[in-house]
């Protein structure tokens, strides 16, 4: 077989040796099946996979309970990334009371050749509580799709294998590897107990499997791997029909120890009983390195050490924070900037989207998606072309793939840490721009990811926005390579009214991020800008052909009779695509318009102006520096009730006229979040009170997502009816920092007060909670809800703790 694929791999094209193009050899391999409790795989399509499944023999219904894809429903205690750095590896901890079981996962990259590096892992154990048994069986796969193969060296035995196993594989993108799977020395399994003289042939013996899965399927490894189990155990049950009589569950809930011809997935299983340890080693022929146990012994110390290090550079100890105790949220901000790395994953597959369709009130619209002037009619759901995207992810047990809005904001912690990591993730994103200039907003890439979704939101719709939160990201990047660079400021390129003034923390040390990074070198910088440009202004012709609002068909008055927008896609109750999905908001009509979306393209337009000036793009910047006022002022002439001393969405009543619809809440923000209004604007003192009042949006944990006084507070969905969202709060302190509370206004000194107040009712909330950081925290008692862990943007406490936080993080 092997022969063969060396005739074929000779006959393929050369370029097939090289990485793929924008793939850096250190970033090759990762935890990138972030889905799984643990699964290493590279950035490429149709390749190496593998993965951890494990379950407890202290009983045969903890079979039915086996670990493999995170899952809340396991019950974990908790499972988190303590230590994790993109380019050479990490520790994860995950707690498993149900199976007195505390796992630990180490993972080290090792560059070297020509096919992306090598890379160890080590998977050890301990009981949790000494005390009791801790009786874990642990199986270790690996299955590989596409072109190539993998072959077992390690002579077969029916009864199980004593001493490491070994693989050898090939693939045209990996060439030659090996994977050999070693025990530790003070390993010990179950070999007494009843019926155990009829098993010992088999027992301190590893078992495996090999098996063929057709194309396609092998991330469902762990349903061939289980079936397995069940059909070598089923026929040795039935020899123990009386259940106070049977064996230990060790003793027959094993692997065959069988491999099928041209098998392309094989799972290796051990038992243990106490403290256990095994590693598993993948050596790329190109390296010339075989790495061993000593490689681990000596690296994985070594890699905490610089993470620790590399921590400090980058998130420095402020100088004065009154926190209560301050070690604890340092480890706390480690293990969530540690877990948003470690939730990056890589996704491949097709896509399904339907271009035809639209809610009732969108269709009174000419639709035309593809601006050929044109309505379009295409009606039905299809698959796309297959996609790739590198991507982190905003909880690996819920939403383990790819969010467009949620991106951003993990773009900003992300850049922080390694700049070219999140320019990597960003230059994905911007691959996924169609022709037509859109983006879905949920990545749901393949079968694996569609698995993990309800079919109703499978389905993207091209018409369909999200917030364009991207631009944050980029906005981000302009600020650093500037700063680097000694080039313009972000106020010099219109991109923030606070940025006049030096963006310095409050308190705290900064630094230069240039180490490490190429892409903060003025011309490779000003390179990947110019690459981004042409796709990023068609997103953004996109967003404003497909979401442009009503203004002359209903007499509203506004300097601009171009600048107002409405949120395609929204139901009778939810707003799915401005993110805030169950926020109160009118009814729908075709001649609604968004506050928040108007808000967004503000932004947006000024990212546009901003990156058109850096590159010298000099027509552009200014058709985008008038575009960026007229929506300011339509802000104001739209949106802003003077009744009610606040931002509101816009609506059509019974009568068919244009009214205001408002909700105090985070859409009531917008603009101040984005920082569009002038610190001397005469609205800013009604936010800020707004902001700072208990009986509405300020609690001791956080701003509230809507007002405590809302007849709507707290009902329904309850998800964005007062719940507290951290990168909400996030943005509300971004704008604090880097305008109210930094530029000269009348309110300076009250935007300030709200600013430390706030930042340490945030970050204090967060710490003090055990165990997992969760995807958003109760408006009344601070406590956390849904989905857990949530480490995407909830990790930008981190951010919040050790910079005055900012789109533009100044390094």
């Amino acid at each position: 077989m092997m022969q063969l694929f060396w005739l074929l791999l000779f006959l393929l094209p050369c370029r097939i040796f090289s990485l793929p193009q924008n793939v850096t050899e250190d970033l090759q391999w990762g935890t990138y099946r972030p889905g799984l409790y643990f699964g290493v795989r590279p950035r490429l399509p149709k390749s190496l996979v593998t993965g951890l499944i494990w379950f407890g023999t202290q009983n045969y219904q903890s079979f039915g309970k086996a670990r493999h894809a995170c899952d809340q429903g396991d019950g974990l205690d908790s499972y988190a990334w303590t230590a994790f750095d993109s380019r050479q590896g990490g520790v994860q901890v995950l707690q498993d009371s149900f199976n007195n079981v505390e796992i630990t996962t180490e993972f080290l990259k090792i560059p070297g050749g020509e096919h992306g590096g090598s890379w160890a892992a080590r998977i050890k154990g301990k009981p949790i509580q000494p005390a009791y048994p801790s009786r874990i069986s642990a199986i270790f796969y690996l299955g590989l799709e596409g072109l190539g193969g993998i072959d077992l060296i390690t002579d077969e035995d029916e009864n199980g294998i004593d001493g490491p196993i070994e693989f050898s594989g090939a693939t045209p993108d990996l060439g030659d590897f090996t994977i050999r799977i070693v025990d530790g020395d003070q390993n010990r399994g179950l070999t007494s107990g009843l019926h155990s003289e009829a098993f010992a042939h088999r027992l301190g013996k590893s078992h495996l499997v090999g098996l063929r899965a057709n194309p396609g399927q092998v991330w469902t490894a762990k349903d061939f791997i289980m079936q397995s189990i069940l059909k070598h155990a089923g026929p040795i049950a039935e020899q123990y029909p009386q259940a106070d009589r049977v064996p230990d569950a060790s003793f027959i809930l094993q692997l065959p120890d069988e491999t099928v011809s041209a098998s392309n997935l094989f799972a290796v299983q051990k038992f243990f009983d106490g403290e256990f340890q095994f590693d598993v080693f993948f050596d790329s022929a190109s390296s010339h390195k075989k790495l061993d146990s000593a490689t681990i012994d000596l690296s994985i110390p070594a890699l905490v050490s610089s993470f620790d290090d590399r921590f400090e550079s980058r998130f420095p100890t402020p100088d004065s924070f009154d926190v209560s105790d301050y070690g604890a949220l340092k480890s706390f901000s480690k293990a969530i900037t540690s877990s948003l790395l470690g939730g990056i994953g890589y996704f491949y597959g097709t896509s399904i989207i339907n271009k035809g369709f639209a809610f009732e009130w969108d269709q009174e619209d000419d639709y035309d998606y593809d601006g050929d002037g044109t309505q379009d009619t295409e009606q039905g759901a299809t698959f796309t072309e297959p996609l790739a995207l590198f991507t982190a992810t905003p909880s690996r047990s819920f939403f383990p793939r790819g969010f467009y809005w949620d991106e951003g904001f993990h773009l900003l912690h992300i850049g922080q840490w390694d700049n070219d990591l999140s320019l990597e993730i960003l230059r994905d994103w911007i691959n996924l721009i169609d022709e037509n200039g859109w983006v879905a907003r949920e990545q749901i890439l393949g079968d694996e990811a569609r698995s993990r979704v309800p079919p109703e939101f499978q389905t993207q719709v091209p018409t369909f926005a999200n917030p364009p939160t991207l631009t944050m990201a980029v906005t981000a990047f302009i600020e650093r390579l500037a700063a680097d660079n000694g080039g313009p400021s972000a106020a010099d390129l219109g991109l923030d009214f606070a940025m006049a003034t030096e963006q310095v923390p409050f308190t705290g040390r900064v630094e230069s991020s240039r180490q490490g990074s190429e892409y903060l070198s003025h011309d490779k910088g000003l390179e990947f800008l110019r690459s981004i440009y042409v796709p990023i202004r068609r997103h953004y012709d996109w967003f404003r052909r497909t979401q442009r609002g009503q203004i002359k068909q209903y007499g509203r008055k506004a300097r601009s009779r171009t600048e107002a927008y409405r949120w395609r896609g929204r139901s009778e109750t939810h707003i799915l695509t401005s993110g805030m999905d169950d926020y109160p908001r009118g009814t729908p009509h075709a001649g609604e318009l968004h506050l928040d979306l108007i808000s967004w393209m503000g932004f947006f337009t000024r990212t546009m102006h901003g990156i058109a000036e850096f590159i010298g793009e000099t027509e552009d910047a200014e058709s985008f520096k008038e575009i960026e006022k007229a929506i300011i002022e339509n802000i104001d002439d739209l949106h802003w009730n003077d009744d009610a001393k606040m931002y509101c969405d816009v609506g059509i009543n019974s009568d068919d006229e244009s009214e205001h619809v408002c909700h105090k809440g985070y859409l009531s923000l917008f603009p101040f979040m984005h920082s569009l209004l002038p610190p001397d604007s005469p609205h800013l003192l009604p936010i800020l009170d707004l902001l700072r009042d208990p009986d509405h949006l300020w609690s001791p944990y956080g701003i509230r997502s809507l007002s405590a006084s809302h007849p709507e507070f707290g009902r329904g969905e309850n998800y964005w009816r007062g719940p507290i969202w951290i990168q909400m709060n996030y943005m509300i302190l971004s704008s604090l920092y880097k305008t109210y509370a930094t530029v000269e206004g009348p309110h300076r000194e009250y935007a300030r007060e709200i600013y430390t107040e706030l930042r340490k009712n945030v970050v204090e909330n967060e710490y003090e909670r055990t165990g997992y950081v969760w995807e958003q925290y109760d408006a009344l008692t601070g406590e956390g809800r849904r989905s857990h862990p949530f480490t995407g943007w909830t990790s930008l406490v981190t951010l919040s703790t050790y910079y005055a936080p900012s789109y533009y993080p100044h390094l």
